[in-house]
């Protein structure tokens, strides 16, 4: 929504709300085609980083 002939802040919106859902990280990936195992590989690969993530800050958290 465009409000008082603000172009730019309606962008920034957009894009903010395009990020957050993961929009631009997909049309990444759909430029080229992916085989079904390499696309299972990068999920795995990603869930494993997700995961050490989530343990270094619960680590972080706790003091270790």
């Amino acid at each position: 929504m465009v409000r008082e002939n603000n172009v730019d802040q309606a962008l920034r919106v957009l894009k903010k709300k395009m990020q957050r859902e993961g929009i631009f990280r997909e049309m990444k990936l759909r430029r080229n085609y992916e085989k079904p195992s390499e696309r299972r590989a990068r999920e795995r690969a990603e869930a494993i980083r997700r995961t050490r993530k989530l343990m270094r800050k619960r680590m972080e958290r706790e003091g270790y």
